[in-house]
């Protein structure tokens, strides 16, 4: 199935949240006032950390850190699976060497992979932000993943100031906490390499937040950290951080022209300088990374490598590219099948709207999951309600924009995230005070859909033992879900290290068998492939295959196998150059 056409996850999880949501509603009607007692007492001992705006940033920070760490011995330190993992930690592995780019490899063909660029420089294709962090934990930490756990307790710190700016600061608190449970432990934000949602929502915080606090008090500080916040978009997600800032910047032009608290000219201009600087400076360095990656300050990344391997457009407007030639088979399974394949459906008339509804669907699933999907019965009070209509004017601007682009998965609208969980509230907020017939029904809803979060938290701690944990093929099993992935790439894990373990260098030639699926990546090489222990190349065939062989003459050839059962390793031999190869030789097949 093809990975952007919804979310095919674990049905035990997804079913098990599904029926516990129907049985918390059933509760609320049945029973509105069961366990009232508990709930006032920890609502009491709730407000008072949450009075303390600092501490009770600090805490959902902490505690983000403190549960992920609690619980490696059930969840460990996830191993890189996918090319979006390979081609970022290649990004960090470059970035921690001191250097912004690669030269191309003298056996680059051998090395090509999905989302990494060989010409004009060897480097990932993604925008500089992730990489720059793991790069950043790698050389303080000696580990690229703390590095991503950090940027989640930062995030979820972030929320939680974001939202004390918004709603009551005991709601600010809640919303912390869920965030903690739902992005900051255990989804794919925190749980693989490549995923820049952490960082693109510590920003859209930091943006969402700040304007609040400066459009009140016209401090310079809350004008720096938005500008800090879109910096941190241009560097991850700069078209969603447009959309973003597409209404941010009418409330501010509002506010300095009409606004009850507005600045004078000069100190207008003040508030405007420092953080146009911090941006400005941003965007300088990033064309010159452009220009040392990519070969032009004015290409940004994406274009290069897009423009070298793919069809399919990023936008609805936009027409394919004429199909290039695929030296590899796994490669031209991925841009031809998989996203040409999504791009005729969504971009056919009678596949457009459907389609572009489940993009939505799946996205508001990812954030809400079934047991925060109830307070949004009150959208109606939401959409008239003036403390949040900015908030809303940012999630239309964003349903717009989304509806232009091909692909979205969760992290694209990671910017947005505090504009949700603040439109949630509110809206839970609404909920909480809805008595029909005189009965608290829904501030009993929102006390179990609180307390269903904790309890599947558990569940999911305890899902592969329980064997229930969503299953690592296709990817939509765990990225459009809040309980992300399990401990995948073992496979490749298990040989790398056995590789590793032999005294000399080793040669991994990867040969896949031909219902490969091109998501399985296993060619993936560092920054510096020819001093690296291990080289993963591509099996090309027997002649091609000879050239590899006689560049690296000094290392032991191995067959790898990962279509196997199980994946196999085993010595290269003169006999193996003959038999069925893969790459360019099913490339030639398929256009018979």
């Amino acid at each position: 199935m093809n990975e952007f056409l919804g979310p095919h996850q674990s049905v035990s999880i997804t079913a098990i949240e599904f029926g516990a949501t129907l049985v918390a509603c059933a509760l609320s009607y049945v029973w509105p006032r069961l366990g009232n007692q508990w709930f006032v007492r920890a609502g009491r001992a709730w407000a008072r950390l949450a009075q303390r705006e600092w501490l009770a940033i600090g805490v959902v920070g902490l505690s983000t850190i403190l549960v992920r760490l609690a619980i490696l011995p059930l969840f460990p330190v996830p191993i890189p699976f996918d090319p979006d993992d390979f081609s970022t930690l290649l990004a960090a592995d470059t970035f921690a060497h001191g250097r912004l780019a690669n030269p191309t490899p003298a056996m680059w063909v051998h090395f090509e992979s999905i989302h990494i660029s060989m010409q004009p420089t060897y480097q990932s294709m993604y925008f500089p932000a992730q990489g720059l962090l793991l790069a950043a934990s790698k050389v303080i930490f000696g580990d690229p993943w703390i590095g991503q756990l950090l940027a989640s307790a930062l995030m979820c710190a972030a929320l939680c100031w974001m939202l004390q700016a918004w709603l009551p600061r005991n709601w600010a608190l809640l919303g912390g906490m869920i965030a903690v449970l739902r992005l900051g432990v255990f989804s794919y934000w925190t749980n693989t390499y490549h995923a820049t949602g952490s960082l693109a929502a510590l920003g859209g915080a930091l943006v969402l937040g700040g304007l609040p606090r400066l459009t009140r008090t016209a401090k310079l500080r809350y004008a720096i950290l938005m500008g800090i916040g879109i910096s941190i978009q241009v560097l991850t997600r700069p078209y969603e951080g447009m959309l973003l800032c597409i209404p941010v910047v009418f409330a501010l032009c509002h506010w300095m022209w009409k606004g009850k608290n507005r600045p004078g000219v000069g100190r207008a201009m003040a508030l405007a300088a420092a953080p146009l600087a911090v941006i400005l400076v941003t965007c300088a360095w990033l064309g010159y990374y452009d220009y040392k990656a990519f070969g032009n300050p004015l290409t940004p990344p994406y274009a290069v490598n897009r423009a070298q391997y793919a069809m399919a457009p990023y936008f609805v407007w936009q027409q394919p590219r004429p199909e290039p030639v695929y030296r590899h088979a796994a490669m031209q399974s991925f841009y031809e099948k998989e996203e040409m394949g999504f791009y005729r459906l969504i971009h056919s008339p009678k596949g457009f709207v459907p389609f572009t509804l489940g993009k939505a669907v799946f996205i508001l699933l990812f954030y809400s999951g079934f047991a925060l999907l109830i307070p949004l019965i009150m959208v109606r009070r939401v959409f008239l309600d003036r403390r949040v209509r900015l908030l809303v004017v940012c999630s239309i601007v964003l349903a717009a924009g989304l509806t232009i682009e091909i692909f979205v998965l969760p992290h694209y609208v990671a910017p947005f995230t505090a504009a949700f969980y603040a439109i949630g509230l509110q809206a839970t907020r609404h909920l909480r005070v809805w008595r029909p017939e005189g009965r608290p029904i829904g501030l009993a809803i929102v006390r179990f859909s609180v307390a269903l979060c904790v309890l599947l938290a558990g569940v999911r701690l305890f899902a592969k033992p329980l064997q229930i944990a969503p299953r690592e093929w296709p990817p939509s099993n765990w990225l459009f879900a809040w309980y992300g992935p399990e401990h995948f790439g073992m496979e490749r894990a298990k040989i790398k290290a056995r590789l590793e373990e032999l005294s000399g260098g080793q040669l991994a030639i990867v040969r896949y068998g031909q219902d490969h699926n091109p998501l399985n990546e296993w060619v993936y090489n560092r920054a510096d492939i020819d001093g690296s222990k291990v080289v993963w190349a591509r099996d090309m065939g027997p002649s091609d295959n000879l050239d590899l062989l006689r560049y690296y003459r000094d290392r032991k050839a191995w067959l790898v196998e990962p279509d196997a059962m199980p994946a196999r390793m085993t010595p290269y031999q003169a006999s193996q150059q003959v038999s069925g190869a893969s790459g360019a030789g099913e490339v030639e097949d398929s256009k018979r």
